[in-house]
C-alpha cells in the first residue's frame, strides 16, 4: 500500500472561536446511556419520502486512556431504498468528560459503491493525526494544525449541546472549528431565536432556532444552510434539521429518546 504523508492548516487560525469550559456534571445536557434515534427524509419535486435511519448513543468508558465519553453514530438506508443507493454510516467518537474536548474519531462510509474511511487523533498539542482511505486510492496520512476549538462531527455535536447561551440574542454568530477527511475548516452557529416545532408521532416543543454553515462538497452547495431545532431545556436534544443539498433536500426528525438527563419540560404536548 502507497501512503502519502503531507501537513495542512486551517485556513483562517485565527479566527475566533467558542471558549472550551469545563461542564459540571449536574449541569452536562447529556449523560451515559442516552439513546437518540431519527428517521432521515428526503424531498425532490413531488418525492418526499422517508429513506433511512440513525442512532446517536454516548456511553462512559474507561481505559488506558482514562475516562472519557464514548458517542456513536450508526445510520442506514431502509432494506427497500438499498436496491437503488445503499448507506452506512459508522461514525465514533472519544472525547473528554469534563469539556467535551475530542480525543479520537473514526467514521466508515459506503454510499452506493463509494467507500471511504477516516481515522482522527486528537494530540495534547492541539495538532491532528488525520488518516483517509479511499477504495483504489492510495492512503493518505495528514498532521493537520488544529487548535483547543477543532471538533470531529461526533464531539461537536455534543459540545454544543452545552455552549452557554445566557443572554444570547437573535442573530448571534457562534463560531467553531471543524475537521473531516483531512481538511479543517471554520464554521458557525447562527442563533435564530425561540420556536414552536411539531414532529410527527412525537409531539410538540418549545425549541431553539440554529443555521449552521455546512462545508461545501459534493452534497452540500455551500451557499445554503442547515437549519437546526433543539429542545429549549436543559437537554438540548436536536429534534430536527433540514438543508438543501445539489439536488433536493434532506431533512431528519427525532423518532424515539431513551435515558435523557433532564426532565424534557420543553414538550408542550
Amino acid at each position: 500500500m502507497v501512503i502519502t504523508l503531507s501537513v495542512q492548516s486551517a485556513f483562517t487560525q485565527q479566527a475566533p472561536c467558542i471558549p472550551v469550559r469545563d461542564i459540571p456534571d449536574n449541569a452536562r445536557s447529556f449523560d451515559s446511556g442516552e439513546r437518540l434515534k431519527y428517521v432521515l427524509g428526503y424531498t425532490w419535486g413531488v418525492i418526499d419520502t422517508d429513506v433511512a435511519e440513525a442512532i446517536l448513543s454516548v456511553d462512559k468508558r474507561n481505559d488506558e486512556s482514562g475516562e472519557h465519553f464514548l458517542a456513536k453514530l450508526d445510520g442506514r438506508t431502509f432494506k427497500f431504498f438499498d436496491i437503488f443507493f445503499k448507506v452506512r454510516y459508522d461514525f465514533q467518537a472519544k472525547f473528554n468528560i469534563s469539556n467535551g474536548r475530542p480525543q479520537y474519531f473514526f467514521r466508515d462510509v459506503i454510499e452506493g459503491k463509494y467507500l471511504k474511511k477516516n481515522y482522527l487523533y486528537f494530540q495534547p498539542d492541539y495538532s491532528i493525526k488525520s488518516t483517509v482511505q479511499r477504495m483504489n486510492r492510495p492512503q493518505r496520512d495528514t498532521l493537520l494544525i488544529g487548535r483547543e476549538c477543532t471538533f470531529d462531527l461526533l464531539s461537536l455535536i455534543y459540545f454544543s449541546r452545552n455552549m452557554d447561551l445566557t443572554n444570547i440574542a437573535p442573530e448571534t454568530v457562534l463560531p467553531i472549528s471543524f475537521v473531516i477527511d483531512g481538511m479543517i475548516y471554520d464554521i458557525y452557529f447562527r442563533y435564530i431565536g425561540p420556536e414552536v416545532k411539531k414532529i410527527p408521532r412525537v409531539g410538540q416543543f418549545n425549541t431553539l432556532k440554529f443555521a449552521i454553515q455546512v462545508v461545501i462538497g459534493d452534497v452540500f452547495k455551500g451557499k445554503d444552510e442547515l437549519m437546526l431545532w433543539v429542545t429549549d431545556d436543559k437537554n438540548r436534544i436536536p429534534i430536527f434539521f433540514e438543508s438543501p443539498i445539489s439536488v433536493g433536500k434532506v431533512s431528519g426528525r427525532i423518532s424515539k429518546y431513551e435515558n435523557i438527563k433532564h426532565p424534557l419540560v420543553s414538550k408542550i404536548k
